[in-house]
C-alpha cells in the first residue's frame, strides 16, 4: 500500500464527512456563518447531546471550531483542512493521466509498426 503524506489528516476528514448529518451541519455552517449548538441541533430529529458527538467527529477533524462564552458553544467552519483532499485527488488525477498518457505511447507505437 501506497503511504500518503497526509494519511492521518485525509482519514479523519474522509470519516468525518463519510455521515450525511455531519455534511449537513457542515452544509449550514458554511451558509448561515457562526452558529450555536441548540440552534444547530433545532434542523435535527435528534437529541442535542446527539448533535453534540457530530460536532466532536466535526471538531476533531479541524473541520470546525468551538468558542465557548459562558454556557452557549459557538461553531463555525474551518474548511482549511480541506485542502488534503483536494491535494489527494489531485494526485490521484495525476496517476490516471500518467497511465493514460502510456497508453497512448503505447496505441501510438502500435500504430507506426503497421503503418
Amino acid at each position: 500500500m501506497v503511504e500518503y503524506a497526509n494519511d492521518k489528516i485525509l482519514s479523519d476528514l474522509l470519516k468525518a464527512v463519510s455521515d450525511a448529518t455531519r455534511r449537513s451541519l457542515l452544509t449550514k455552517l458554511c451558509q448561515q456563518g457562526t452558529s450555536r449548538v441548540t440552534d444547530l441541533a433545532n434542523h435535527y430529529d435528534m437529541s442535542l447531546n446527539a448533535v453534540s458527538k457530530h460536532i466532536k467527529i466535526l471538531e476533531k477533524a479541524g473541520l470546525v471550531t468551538r468558542k465557548t462564552i459562558g454556557r452557549t458553544h459557538w461553531i463555525e467552519a474551518n474548511l482549511e483542512q480541506i485542502s488534503v483532499v483536494d491535494d489527494w485527488f489531485k494526485y490521484l488525477k495525476f496517476i490516471w493521466e500518467l497511465r493514460l498518457e502510456k497508453l497512448n505511447e503505447i496505441l501510438n507505437t502500435g500504430d507506426a509498426e503497421n503503418d
